[in-house]
């Protein structure tokens, strides 16, 4: 099956992973990527009952997409706390995960909204795009506890490849979720890595070479392929 085009909705969560991290931060089609990694991750991830997708905004943060009322609720009580996982997942650029609401006392607000919602564990996760850093922060929530410790587990080995622990397989759309997250995270090192050569090469700062990466690909076009051909080009 052909990858689809980044101006397409995706219709495959790994997929939709995928072409985002090859996005510019700003392409015009970003949002409605997050709207469909949101819509997909509550469809197909096992133990997910509800997801979201945190952006920054000029006033602080805001909610891109939410599957359910329930996780605008969540999300909506870490923003009037300026506390919470989804929160320090977009601003760290690390996976945090609660894996037992009761026992989130640095955020009673997000403890609180939760309990009343029936969530007894989340995980939020920072997705990229082009320049690296994070573009959002995707919420999973979950009203079995249990069920999410894996996950939780299986999405933090994704972010810390060191790891040698072989954990069990998942259902497949945590699966798919799981590959999603594993390419993208391997696209972004590519882009970072010819971002490094053109900084070298130039003598110019990070923001720059990115302006540069992002000029020097075409429309509709994944900044994966430039950074590629860049790597190639350096290598010959």
């Amino acid at each position: 099956m052909p990858s689809p085009r980044p101006d397409e909705s995706p219709h495959d969560l790994a997929e939709a992973l995928r072409v985002l991290a090859g996005l510019p931060d700003d392409a015009p089609v970003l949002p409605g990527h997050l709207s469909a990694i949101v819509r997909l991750s509550a469809q197909v991830v096992g133990p997910v009952d509800f997801a979201s997708a945190t952006v920054l905004a000029p006033d602080g943060h805001r909610t891109q997409a939410a599957s359910d009322e329930a996780a605008l609720a969540l999300d909506l009580a870490q923003y009037a706390d300026d506390a919470g996982p989804c929160l320090t997942a977009l601003h760290s650029g690390e996976t945090v995960g609660v894996p037992d609401v009761a026992g989130a006392v640095v955020w009673p607000g997000f403890r609180d909204v939760a309990w009343r919602y029936g969530i007894r564990a989340s995980l939020s996760v920072p997705l990229f795009a082009g320049s690296g850093d994070p573009v959002a922060a995707l919420n999973l929530y979950a009203r079995d506890a249990a069920g999410m410790r894996l996950l939780s587990r299986r999405v933090e080995s994704c972010y810390h490849a060191g790891r040698s622990e072989v954990l069990p397989r998942m259902d497949a759309g945590s699966e798919q979720l799981l590959a999603g997250l594993a390419d993208a995270l391997r696209s972004r090192d590519l882009i970072q890595r010819a971002l490094g050569l053109l900084m070298d090469r130039d003598g110019i700062p990070a923001g720059s070479a990115y302006r540069q990466l992002v000029a020097a690909t075409g429309p509709g076009q994944a900044l994966t392929g430039t950074a590629g051909a860049i790597l190639r080009q350096f290598a010959s």
